[in-house]
């Protein structure tokens, strides 16, 4: 793996590579090949943990693979789950749509990225880093949105405290490439792929395709029932066809 100048120099310099595991594909393969050219005293893994939404074994496979490298692993957690931030936002505005939406991404920032960054400079101050590279598996193959993302990038959120960068490590792979990262590094992918999910995130997820919704509804049909009675209390859907979870799912 090549490295750009500037992530070669932060690597030398001591600064903390954060690995962002979601417990799927791209988040296995990034951590692959942070190993190769990070070393491993200088990164953390850390997990969102999105409770019952999230796919069951994610956390349990970015835990293992952190845990088999012999690397630090953080779950960070947020104050409230999809579903109470749902309900929340319907008691306090019903005349406002409840759910996330692709241009309102409360459950991205609410739920994943806020509770990690604060989990992070946690860490960071327990362990005395001041430069962060937080690092992400978005890849330019799965939308024109990320494929605009710069592959190494000065973050806003850096202060007087810590200087933050992003880097996204497999940004050039495509869905072969991936695959085949985690085959060589005799590790197994998440076991929704298997499935027949082309991605994963929540089991839900605002965004995904019809597909994906399928095999979710099939093999987590308790999570449905809970999704439908709230898109029906609230009268909002859940994902941006706007055409109900249950029908769309089927």
């Amino acid at each position: 793996m090549k490295l750009n100048e500037h992530v070669e120099a932060l690597a030398a310099s001591g600064a903390l590579f954060v690995a962002n595991h979601s417990g799927g594909k791209d988040s296995q393969a990034q951590l692959i090949k942070l190993l190769e050219v990070v070393p491993a005293a200088q990164i953390l893994v850390i997990h969102a943990s999105l409770g019952a939404m999230e796919w069951p074994g994610a956390m349990e496979l970015a835990r293992d693979q952190a845990a088999a490298a012999g690397l630090p692993f953080i779950v960070a957690t947020a104050t409230k789950t999809l579903l109470e931030m749902v309900e929340r936002r319907f008691e306090g505005r019903p005349e406002v749509p409840s759910w996330p939406s692709a241009s309102t991404r409360q459950c991205t920032s609410d739920l994943k990225r806020g509770p990690i960054q604060r989990e992070v400079r946690r860490f960071a101050k327990a362990n005395g880093y001041k430069v962060i590279v937080n690092c992400l598996g978005l890849r330019a193959q799965e939308s024109p949105g990320r494929a605009k993302r710069k592959e190494f990038s000065h973050m806003r959120i850096s202060n007087s405290v810590n200087t933050w960068y992003e880097w996204l490590p497999v940004h050039d792979l495509s869905t072969v490439e991936i695959f085949d990262t985690i085959e060589q590094a005799g590790q197994k992918p998440h076991y929704a792929y298997a499935l027949g999910n082309d991605r994963l995130s929540c089991v839900f997820c605002i965004m995904a395709s019809k597909k994906d919704l399928a095999t979710g509804a099939a093999h987590n049909p308790g999570l449905l029932k809970q999704y439908d009675a709230l898109e029906k209390r609230t009268g909002y859907t859940m994902h941006m066809s706007r055409i109900p979870l249950a029908e769309l799912s089927a």
